[in-house]
């Protein structure tokens, strides 16, 4: 998980720095036209379109508070930067502003934050939890106008549209895709305490999903059997998934355990799990019958108050006057509609219910429900887990160890030793109180972060597959940061980018433990990805039909924005309620002609629901960026040269998403090439 999802104070803000236009320009059109006109006459050999461009935004952003029109026209001819010289000297000295600013505040926010994310920072006291959602960056905005560095950038950096960029990209140098890049950095002028109420908002969400935790060791059949150790405590919804995952290899017990899974995750969804039930230690209670006081629906109240959070900003957007808007066609640089189209192709396809067929014949009888997480396609599924996590917590007792595993771990990926090396030391790992997520660096002053659970037995397995996972976006966050051309450009077109590569990292968590040291890892078995001859179909049943799954969570977590759009004044219990029917639906078109069981709800078990709003399209997305990606890799047989290709693709930097895919592989993000591999 990357997280972007998680930077309420400071993602959040740059979304909302570089997303909409003013209402209220105070320049006059006739004002705007004569001094472009003065600025031609003036400077005939410099771009005239981009200086009509670069002024008409600016101007539009201008409000009579920051002066008069004259006032306005005088900072134009001021700060017009006519020759590519000066232009090239502006840019630059924007960059290393941009990016102390950045870095700085993220810095700051790192932290404030270490109380509520850390475990290794002490107890968070109150006023810890007041902070965490503080915003640095919260004014950043106003002050930009207000000292007018905003208005010079727009000037001479204006905006280029998504249409735009993919349509001129194609020919632009790297230098032109930075400087257009500069020009999405301020185009929105929205209030600083509109910046705060949705970083208060999400960070309420954080703190709510980071301490649901679920005791198993306290959960009863209704028999009163005990079927989980005290000591087994997992978080919803990652722990939970991952623990039904791995039982797939407990031949007595396994379905069993699965199915008391299965009701516990229906009934947070349904918010009629027991609040005692929650993060207590002390609460014994059966999952199909303890009917104690339900929780409040406080699970639909966060989703609720970031809403309200985003339809505040929406005053101020009217280019993209909703948060789906901002956050698909701005921040994904793909549009919902599109999203949904390209998900639907899949998970509407014929070839589901051919994998679904030898999914039923595997395990021997009718498929159920939570079979959308079945792991059996992985060389691990049949591999004990205790054995694994008895080698892992060897491993890892704590995160120093993991942190000085990392230079051997690139390596075993194919980096050279002083490569890998440099990359690692730019990496810091952490004990996250959480599931575990990875903090990018935003300057060259600062490390990527790689938080991550650690018990005080040491790092169980599922805890390395998700370290492998993390680690895997810090390795990205560090080559398209340190190794970038121009800070602009720094990071990937969007989240789903680099989950691509943190999936590409994890399908090999087997490979990289120093047991399997071997330039075998490159032969790309069941656990590395898509093998150089593609034949190898069970990784490709794998990534299908994880596809397959995280697909339908996400056009139910779109649908439930777009049903929130059409309802504002909603309570939390109506968006209960139509979030389990959105989820129905959608497992009653999809999922219910493959894994039974009519009006099913548990599409909606995702927290990424509640603390991370329209994330989860990134998921399949990046699925899909990663086979096309091992498809591509594979052609790359040495561990060197695989290495290397792979660190040429996350050097491409910000690109747009299709641009970005067309210079990686040679074509746009699409599912055909995993249904032309489901035989």
């Amino acid at each position: 998980m990357h997280i972007s999802r998680l930077l309420p104070s400071l993602a959040l803000c740059l979304l909302m720095i570089t997303s909409c236009t003013n209402p209220k320009p105070a320049i006059a059109p006739d004002t705007v036209q004569a001094l472009q006109d003065e600025l031609a006459q003036r400077y005939p050999a410099a771009d005239a379109a981009l200086i009509e461009r670069g002024v008409s935004q600016a101007a539009a952003l201008w409000t009579i508070e920051d002066g008069t029109p004259e006032a306005f026209c005088n900072l134009v001819r001021e700060n017009l930067c006519a020759t590519d010289a000066d232009r090239l000297a502006l840019f630059n000295s924007l960059s290393r502003i941009l990016e102390n600013c950045y870095q700085s505040a993220d810095l700051l926010t790192v932290d404030l934050l270490k109380p509520t994310q850390l475990t290794n920072a002490g107890e968070p006291q109150a006023t810890d939890w007041i902070m965490s959602a503080y915003s640095p960056l919260a004014h950043f905005s106003d002050d930009m106008f207000a000292n007018k560095l905003a208005f010079i950038t727009i000037l001479n950096f204006p905006h280029f549209s998504l249409e735009e960029k993919n349509a001129l990209g194609r020919n632009w140098s790297r230098l032109e895709w930075a400087m257009a890049r500069m020009g999405d950095v301020f185009t929105t002028r929205v209030p600083a305490k509109v910046n705060a109420a949705l970083a208060q908002a999400n960070a309420d969400a954080e703190n709510y999903i980071a301490d649901y935790n679920i005791y198993m060791g306290n959960l009863r059949t209704d028999d009163g059997r005990q079927l989980w150790p005290e000591d087994k405590i997992l978080l919803a919804h990652w722990n939970l998934r991952d623990e039904l995952k791995a039982l797939y290899a407990d031949k007595d017990a396994g379905q069993e355990k699965q199915e008391m899974i299965y009701q516990v995750m229906q009934r947070i969804v349904r918010q009629d799990i027991p609040q005692q039930a929650i993060n207590n230690p002390d609460y014994i209670w059966q999952p199909y019958s303890t009917q104690d006081a339900p929780e409040p629906f406080t699970r639909y109240e966060r989703i609720l108050a970031i809403a309200h959070a985003f339809f505040a900003e929406d005053n101020y957007c009217p280019s993209a006057p909703t948060g789906i808007i901002r956050n698909f066609n701005e921040g994904v640089e793909i549009p919902a509609e599109e999203l949904d189209s390209l998900f639907r192709a899949l998970v509407g396809s014929p070839e589901v219910k051919k994998v679904a067929a030898i999914i039923r014949e595997r395990l021997g009888r009718d498929l159920r429900p939570y079979d959308i997480w079945y792991d059996g396609f992985k060389a691990r599924a049949s591999l004990n887990e205790d054995e694994l996590t008895t080698q892992t917590r060897k491993l890892y007792p704590d995160a120093n160890a993991f942190a000085a595993d990392m230079p051997r771990l690139l390596q075993q990926m194919g980096f050279y030793a002083e490569d890998a090396r440099n990359i690692a030391r730019h990496i810091v790992v952490e004990p996250a109180r959480g599931s575990g997520h990875a903090w990018p660096c935003l300057g060259r002053k600062e490390d990527a972060r790689l938080r991550t659970r650690i018990p005080a037995a040491g790092m169980d397995y599922k805890g390395y597959n998700i370290a492998v996972h993390e680690f895997g976006h810090c390795v990205e966050q560090v080559l398209d940061m340190y190794q970038i051309d121009h800070y602009m450009l720094s990071g990937v077109p969007n989240t789903a980018y680099t989950e691509a590569s943190a999936f590409l990292w994890q399908y090999r968590d087997l490979h990289l433990r120093p047991s399997s040291l071997s330039e075998t890892v490159f032969a790309l078995s069941a656990e590395g990805g898509l093998s150089a001859k593609r034949s190898d179909s069970e990784t490709v049943y794998d990534q299908f039909w994880s596809m397959y799954e995280i697909m339908g969570v996400s056009l139910v977590d779109m649908a439930m924005w777009r049903w929130i759009y059409a309802h504002p004044k909603a309570t939390a219990k109506e968006l209960c309620e139509a979030t389990l029917q959105i989820a129905r639906d959608i497992w009653n078109e999809y999922y219910e002609p493959v894994l039974g069981e009519h009006d099913c709800i548990l599409l909606a078990i995702y927290s990424h629901m509640v603390n991370a709003p329209m994330y989860l399209p990134n998921y399949p997305l990046g699925h899909i960026v990663q086979y096309q990606l091992e498809e591509h890799l594979a052609q790359f047989t040495s561990p060197a040269a695989f290495a290397n290709e792979y660190a040429r693709i996350y050097r491409l930097g910000r690109l747009t998403p299709k641009e970005w895919m067309i210079q990686a592989v040679g074509n746009p993000p699409s599912v055909t090439p995993v249904l032309n591999q489901i035989k």
